[in-house]
């Protein structure tokens, strides 16, 4: 399976590594160079920004997001939202407050985007 893996702390790290050992293509992008740099050393493929992210994975795509709840998970699933095509699909691995998920599935959906609220914390 092909992946696009956003926010690469900790817990995002971890989940990149499982996937990989799992035998998943990973594409990875984070704020931080440094961290898109350490993602690499684990297999991962390198990407500059989240448009360059989605342009590495294949149709559908799917896309973790993994970044802090509120408006860093806010300001990244919008952005999604204007890049993405019908049928690709957004998993937010955050811990968002469930009246968000409805919102952000309901508005997604209006384009055709899947939305999976799949809190990891």
């Amino acid at each position: 399976m092909d992946i696009g893996f956003i926010g690469l702390g900790k817990m995002g790290m971890n989940m990149v590594t499982r996937l990989k050992q799992g035998g998943h293509r990973v594409v990875a992008y984070d704020r931080s160079a440094d961290l898109i740099t350490e993602a690499e050393t684990k297999g991962a493929t390198a990407s500059s920004s989240l448009e360059n992210l989605i342009a590495k994975l294949p149709k559908p795509r799917v896309v973790w997001v993994m970044v802090p709840s509120g408006q860093p998970t806010e300001e990244t699933v919008q952005h999604l939202g204007t890049i993405l095509d019908a049928n690709d699909i957004i998993i937010d691995g955050g811990n968002t407050k469930f009246h968000d998920d409805v919102r952000r599935a309901a508005d997604l959906e209006k384009r055709g985007i899947h939305y999976v609220d799949a809190g990891t914390s």
